[in-house]
């Protein structure tokens, strides 16, 4: 029976007349979720020319969990750890503001990012199968992120299917970045694998409409080493090489402020470098 043949019904048994309940809310019931999927179509989703861009569905994340579900709100700073490596597993964390890193940890010690994370990203996922965490997430910049119980998360994706298909769909897009990350490290040369990192920086600022012309670098040169395979000496000449053909440039105030003037130019950059047929820019 339809909800208005129900509500009818209720009326004429009680004698008392309702206005149905009318709430303003994201339905994506009503949307094609299979529109949201990275490449469905066949097209890629908007990006600068020339790269791999996948979709994040940072806006689908969070619009949903705060429809449907009870969730915290925790506060950080630049260092500060959202989980460790080896903790117990039991919530996962959306970003609501600021910028995040995902650090593997080997056994001797050694640190590599594995993974930069904005607004609407998820963390955690990696405690999924195990039940403890496989990494550490630090907090880059001053943020925040929302707290969501796992086995919440599950109950309630039982009365309304969509979170679980956007959780799905968000993890999905992970993989994809990882993968297109492991691409450029495994075929692009220095010049072109420092360039790339930056374009794809700038599409995640530009996906959220945020400005893609000044960039905060909250990384160490080592940092962006150890992230892209490259050593510390070999990310500095590559970042010089790229300020010497003009497709960008360093703030005077500090070295991790890089300006991108054109991202057409950084895109055509990556590709003349990659091409061994193309042009060799100087």
């Amino acid at each position: 029976m339809s909800t208005p043949a129900i509500q009818q019904t209720l009326s004429a048994t009680t004698g008392v007349v309702r206005e149905p309940v009318r709430t303003e809310r994201y339905d994506t019931r009503l949307r094609d979720f299979g529109a949201l999927m990275p490449f469905s179509s066949g097209t890629r989703p908007a990006t600068a020319p020339g790269t791999n861009g996948s979709v994040s569905f940072w806006r689908e994340s969070l619009t949903l969990m705060e429809q449907y579900l009870t969730f915290g709100r925790r506060k950080v700073r630049a260092g500060d750890q959202v989980y460790r490596c080896g903790e117990a597993f039991d919530t996962l964390y959306l970003v609501s503001s600021g910028l995040f890193k995902i650090v593997n940890l080997a056994p001797d010690g050694r640190e590599q990012p594995a993974g930069l994370y904005f607004k609407g990203d998820w963390l955690g996922f990696d405690g999924i199968p195990k039940g403890r965490h496989g990494c550490t997430a630090i907090a880059l910049d001053t943020g925040e992120v929302w707290t969501i119980r796992y086995d919440a998360l599950l109950q309630a994706s039982t009365k309304e299917p969509m979170l679980m298909r956007v959780m799905l769909a968000a993890m999905s897009a992970q993989l994809t970045r990882n993968r297109d990350a492991m691409l450029a490290m495994g075929t692009l040369p220095a010049d072109a694998r420092v360039a790339d990192f930056l374009l794809q920086w700038a599409n995640s600022l530009a996906e959220r409409g945020l400005r893609t012309d000044q960039i905060n670098v909250h990384m160490t040169r080592a940092d962006m080493g150890n992230y892209l395979g490259l050593t510390l000496e070999s990310v500095s000449r590559a970042l010089s090489r790229l300020a010497r053909c003009g497709v960008i440039e360093f703030n005077e105030k500090g070295r991790r402020d890089i300006s991108i003037p054109n991202l057409s130019a950084l895109s055509e950059f990556i590709q003349n470098v990659a091409d061994p047929a193309g042009q060799t820019l100087q």
